[in-house]
């Protein structure tokens, strides 16, 4: 009787949301979550209205606690909200950024009180902007080698360095960077977790154009930029703990744990470009053949998510096998991407002009864009090297005999 008690509060919190989705999620939004990176800047009103509505509710963290604005759900709740969303081709637009993916989550797990209370709110709201600082030009994969100091100078912290690849840094409010606060120490060592205000004169952003149109990447340069004592994150010197835990982070928000709205099946966009039979199925087998294999593929990942959320779950955190989850779900990712651009054909290469629809404009730059998913958060090699060690137990081959 419990299990069915639960199953109809369940259907009940079901009902409810799916209310307040027609209530407040605007119908020209529908299935275009990938609009709202775009329109980050300068977004429409639906958009600003939809940024307020879930932020204010809450569901933009839904699992997160109630006292900092977060939904309070449990992770069943969650998951039905999702499936509502889903089935609406609603999304959450406040996912677009670091707040909710990956400084929120380590603030949660290393903040004080007071930051918590400080910054976690305006997190959920999407009143802020975050961006993280962690690769240098001189420390990418070997981040520990990362230059970017903070010297205590009483009641403050200076800073000086430069990140690069600092996702939205030109749009972002707030910085949590890992910078050197003992030079004597192990590289390892000496590395502490800041918080930053972006505001302030001493910080100069740079943004780096790609392949794909859109510079979501810039250069961040430090010039005795001060931050108060208090936006040491964590320890002193154990910034290193805190900075692979942001990274677990997110690697989860990239496995697709988080959701993005509706997609249009590909077999339904093949049988608008390419040629059918007489029972209205692809001429070509090949290319069902390898539809077929993607979406196995597609939900083999979301199975393996599911599971993996519930083991994260029982271990009160995200575990190694976001690794794994990461790299599926580039694989998947990337495959939809050029089978998308194959079954279009010429019409899937415009750049722009009338010639091109809005859909097939933004399929060739999603091609190009996805192809950086094998390097961020931590590149394939990197994400199969933490498999093969943490995971499978392997030896670590790298060390000399």
């Amino acid at each position: 009787m419990a299990d069915f008690g639960s199953d109809l509060e369940l259907e009940d919190f079901r009902a409810g949301a799916r209310a307040w989705l027609e209530a407040n999620f605007p119908p020209s939004l529908a299935g275009k979550g990938h609009l709202a990176m775009a329109e980050r800047s300068s977004p429409g009103a639906d958009l600003t209205a939809w940024k307020k509505a879930i932020g204010e509710k809450g569901w933009a963290t839904p699992t997160w606690p109630t006292e900092y604005g977060g939904g309070g759900l449990t992770a069943q709740q969650s998951r039905v909200l999702q499936q509502e969303m889903t089935k609406a081709g609603a999304f959450n637009p406040l996912l677009f950024g670091m707040g909710i993916t990956m400084i929120g989550p380590t603030i949660l797990d290393y903040g004080t009180e007071a930051q918590k209370a400080k910054h976690i709110p305006p997190i959920v709201r999407g009143e802020v902007q975050w961006c993280v600082g962690y690769s240098e030009p001189n420390a990418g994969s070997d981040l520990a080698s990362l230059q970017t100091k903070a010297v205590d100078a009483g009641d403050h912290w200076v800073i000086s360095g430069q990140k690069t690849w600092t996702s939205g840094a030109q749009f972002s409010d707030w910085c949590g960077a890992l910078v050197r606060t003992d030079p004597a120490a192990k590289k390892h060592d000496g590395i502490s977790f800041m918080l930053i205000d972006m505001h302030q004169p001493g910080i100069e952003t740079r943004p780096i154009a790609l392949i794909a149109g859109a510079s979501p990447f810039c250069e961040t340069f430090f010039t005795d930029a001060v931050a108060p004592r208090d936006a040491l994150l964590g320890q002193l010197n154990v910034g290193w703990t805190v900075g692979k835990r942001l990274l677990q982070h997110e690697r989860a928000s990239q496995t697709g744990a988080l959701g993005g709205g509706r997609t249009v099946p590909l077999p339904e966009i093949a049988r608008r470009y390419c040629e059918v039979d007489a029972d209205g199925r692809l001429e070509d087998q090949d290319l069902r053949t390898r539809l077929v294999r993607h979406q196995m593929d597609a939900r083999t990942h979301g199975l393996t998510l599911a599971r993996a959320a519930a083991e994260a779950k029982e271990a009160n955190g995200a575990t190694n096998a976001a690794s794994v989850l990461k790299n599926s779900a580039t694989h998947v990712a990337q495959t939809r991407a050029e089978l998308m651009l194959e079954i279009m054909g010429a019409q899937g290469l415009g750049w722009q002009g009338e010639a091109f629809t809005r859909e097939e404009i933004e399929t060739v730059r999603s091609w190009l864009s996805g192809k950086a998913m094998s390097i961020y958060g931590g590149s394939s090699e990197i994400q199969n090297n933490i498999i093969s060690k943490r995971i499978l137990g392997l030896p670590d081959n790298t060390q000399s005999t």
